[in-house]
């Protein structure tokens, strides 16, 4: 087990990876790690499989026989809310882009090693569960479990967002940061803030998808992409989500 902490043996991962070898020594050890694993080695079924399925979580290859990793991304969203985790061969900053463009939550370049894929893996189910589970908390008088803002209410206990009474469509890592900038309104947050709380490593200077994601954000609870008023850019700092927009 490698002295790493079970978490909940019922996290149900799929991999989509056309490299047989490598999928099924990543399958041992993450089943051996306490996760249930099932695999995909072509692009083609992938679709439908998640659909079907509906895994906790999904580790997608970029490069793919049938179907490339950016489609099958783009195309679940509309029905899968889930973490996608993509890997990806090559270091090209506007694949990583795209990727979360199109819905990606994270991405870790390949190769990965078993035991940093399981701790990525890990850290991302945890924040889901530990925000799902969070409707004690209010009761208890900690962190609020709702928050609403004039049109805009977030609500971490059932992990949604609405805007004027019409429900968001988020990704798991879009609530995650909506929600980490929502519950601090009022106090800008550094890159490096936000990069540790979310993604549980240092931030490197170089990772744009906090950004990306900010500008996938935006438009979704009806900021002005251009000039935002809900979510503000602070210039060599971070980021500031104002109260009363």
């Amino acid at each position: 087990m490698d002295g790493v902490e079970q978490t909940n043996e019922s996290w149900r991962i799929l991999i989509v990876e056309d490299d047989e070898r490598l999928a099924e020594l990543t399958r041992e050890y993450l089943e051996s790690n306490g996760l249930h694993v099932s695999l995909e080695t072509h692009g083609g079924p992938a679709v439908e499989r998640i659909r079907n399925e509906q895994p906790d979580l999904v580790v997608l290859d970029l490069m793919l026989p049938g179907e490339d990793g950016l489609s099958i991304c783009r195309r679940v969203r509309p029905f899968y809310t889930g973490p996608i985790i993509m890997l990806t061969a090559r270091t090209d900053d506007l694949d990583q882009v795209l990727g979360l463009e199109m819905g990606a939550d994270d991405y870790i370049g390949k190769p990965v090693k078993p035991r940093v894929l399981l701790a990525r893996i890990r850290a991302m189910l945890r924040r889901v569960t530990e925000t799902g589970q969070a409707a004690g908390d209010e009761a208890s008088g900690e962190e609020p479990v709702r928050l609403q803002f004039n049109d805009l209410v977030v609500d971490r206990s059932m992990r949604e967002a609405w805007l004027s009474d019409e429900s968001i469509d988020l990704t798991s890592a879009e609530f995650d940061l909506l929600w980490l900038l929502a519950s601090n309104a009022g106090r800008v947050l550094s890159r490096e803030e936000i990069f540790t709380a979310l993604r549980g490593i240092e931030y490197d200077g170089q990772d744009r998808s906090i950004d990306v994601r900010v500008s996938r954000i935006r438009p979704k609870i009806g900021d002005d992409p251009i000039h935002p008023r809900r979510i503000k850019t602070v210039r060599s700092k971070g980021y500031l989500f104002v109260k009363e927009a």
